[in-house]
């Protein structure tokens, strides 16, 4: 990948909100509209998406360089350090990539044939429809299929239809917008990029193992009544649960594989971590219920959304990517050695970045308009970026809550931007 451009606006009307975006890129954008382009990532509010087919045809026709679309619905969309959230609006970012190195799936062109079809997927973004069934097990099937054994994205979030876009030159005109299922984009290994996930809550308690488990009712941590556990944690009569009801809807549960850690040495959730909510008690067999079937070895922490643990955590990973762009180890330049001539000394660059964040998290959860952006952009800088606010988040191989993914595509040093 070369470069980036997004384009954003939020309008009553599709017609002017594409006309403002079609603008924003005629202005920022060296190349005539015809110059071929890998890919394009589109955004919409739940606002436009009976009418998502109009909005990706328009633009189609008016950057017909554009080889490739993929997007959703959000009831939120981002680009660069602004939230477009609850409000008629689009978001859209043009990617400079060759075809070879990224495909778009879904709908006319599907997983299977990609790969039939002999392309290398190294990683993928999915964009993915909340209802589909059997998600959990598609996402991490998915992901065994790469060869990076990840893949990242998220679920669509909508009022209405949860649309899902995938269009290539397979696809039949007029179509390209789909419900249910799973869409997205594959990437090959030529594409360097890094995914992060940043976690929204923080741990309440201490760690406890899962001992005894049935489905999704947890019966024991530690050998001892689960529910006793968590009356403790949440300082309430064991002998009256029915007095923690308003704490347990408040409370949350993060969760590990029986080999891995719940929590980091700083005492925050683990990457690998997923949250979910408590969704009943067991009085008779002292149990708590959970929205994920479990195993025991499992650990468990509860733990409750936290905005100063949120926002630590995204400063957390934001400079970890700022710091992997600087010069490291061998590529830190030698006291008395030269470059050829027109030859610069490596350093990677951002050519662009989707963040995709979870619809309870964004400037109301961080306590003001488009905080969560402009974290990012006050560590990352300026850098083109798109998304949405999604229904679950996805990452690795699993699907997470109240999370934020961010994923960033280094540019390709030896081709010009």
């Amino acid at each position: 990948m070369r470069s980036c451009w997004v384009g954003h606006a939020a309008h009553p009307h599709w017609e002017t909100a594409v006309d403002q975006v079609l603008q924003q890129w005629r202005e920022a954008m060296p190349w005539p509209q015809d110059t071929p382009l890998g890919l394009g990532l589109l955004y919409v509010t739940d606002y436009f998406s009976a009418i998502a087919p109009q909005v990706l045809d328009r633009l189609a026709n008016e950057w017909p360089g554009v080889a490739q679309w993929s997007g959703t619905v959000g009831v939120g969309v981002l680009a660069h350090g602004v939230e477009h959230i609850d409000t008629p609006a689009i978001a859209v970012m043009l990617c400079d990539v060759s075809t070879q190195a990224c495909q778009v799936f879904g709908g006319a062109t599907s997983w299977g044939q990609l790969r039939q079809q002999g392309f290398a997927v190294a990683t993928a973004m999915l964009h993915a429809d909340p209802q589909t069934p059997l998600l959990d097990e598609m996402v991490e099937e998915l992901a065994d299929q790469t060869q990076q054994g990840a893949v990242f994205g998220g679920l669509s979030s909508s009022r209405g239809d949860h649309v899902q876009l995938a269009r290539t030159a397979a696809t039949p005109k007029g179509e390209g917008v789909y419900q249910g299922g799973v869409c997205g984009v594959a990437w090959s290994p030529s594409v360097a990029m890094q995914t992060r996930i940043t976690q929204g809550c923080a741990p309440i308690g201490v760690v406890h193992t899962i001992t005894t488990a049935k489905d999704n009712l947890v019966l024991t941590l530690n050998d001892a009544p689960a529910l006793y556990a968590l009356m403790h944690t949440l300082d309430v009569p064991i002998d009256n649960p029915r007095s923690a009801v308003d704490k347990v809807r408040h409370t949350l549960v993060g969760l590990s594989a029986p080999d891995q850690p719940v929590l980091r040495a700083t005492g925050a959730l683990q990457d690998q971590a997923i949250v979910r909510h408590i969704i009943g008690l067991d009085p008779v067999r002292h149990g708590v219920a959970l929205a994920q079937a479990i195993e025991p070895g499992m650990q468990l922490t509860f733990c409750e959304r936290n905005a100063a643990s949120a926002k630590a955590d995204l400063l957390r990973v934001v400079t970890e990517i700022r710091d992997s762009l600087e010069p490291q180890g061998d590529e830190l330049p030698v006291a008395g050695q030269h470059h050829a001539a027109g030859v610069a000394a490596p350093v990677k660059r951002i050519a662009g970045a989707v963040y995709i964040s979870c619809t309870g998290r964004g400037g109301p959860f961080f306590g003001f308009a488009h905080a969560e952006l402009q974290i990012i952009q006050r560590a990352l800088g300026d850098i083109p970026l798109v998304g949405f606010m999604a229904s679950g988040e996805i990452a690795h191989r699993q699907l997470y809550g109240y999370s934020g993914v961010l994923t960033v595509f280094f540019a390709d040093t030896n081709q010009a931007a």
